[in-house]
């Protein structure tokens, strides 16, 4: 019973003429505020790398880009059995900490390659983040682009 009632309070804070109600209004807002500058941080930031293309959030504390894989890593990953931006995550990952889930996961159509990922993180580090996204295509274009020699995937960069 302790539990439902902490969630009930939780749920509905506090009403118009409550001490607390002004503070929990202005809270509300500052942290709705935020959401929507670091979406736009997100969507602007992943546009502005050359082979991204990224709708923006709507209703969703996440987004899904949409990313342009060179034919080197297409034909790599058909290689070694494994989807292209599951190998694209996974180097995502070892290269930048950056955490992110493949939408091959999400069964999109044919040729449709990209990941989804969150932007709860604080607008500074989403800020930084969409700098580690630029540098990591970058390094990963260039390394699977044509007439580029790779390793397997899992192999460092």
């Amino acid at each position: 019973v302790p539990g439902q009632v902490m969630c009930d309070l939780m749920v509905k804070g506090p009403q118009p003429g409550d001490v607390s109600y002004e503070s929990h209004e202005a809270e509300k807002r500052a942290i709705f505020e935020s959401l929507k500058r670091r979406a736009k941080i997100v969507e602007v930031g992943l546009n502005s790398i050359p082979g991204f293309s990224c709708q923006p959030a709507q209703g969703a504390m996440y987004v899904f880009p949409k990313v342009t894989m060179p034919e080197g890593a297409i034909k790599a990953a058909k290689e070694q059995n494994v989807a292209v931006d599951t190998m694209y995550a996974v180097s995502l990952l070892e290269h930048t900490g950056i955490c992110v889930v493949p939408a091959s996961g999400f069964g999109q159509e044919e040729g449709r390659y990209g990941f989804r990922t969150t932007f709860l993180p604080p607008e500074t580090e989403m800020e930084r983040a969409v700098g580690l996204f630029r540098k990591h295509h970058e390094e990963f274009c260039a390394r699977y682009g044509e007439g580029a020699t790779h390793e397997r995937f899992g192999d460092a960069m």
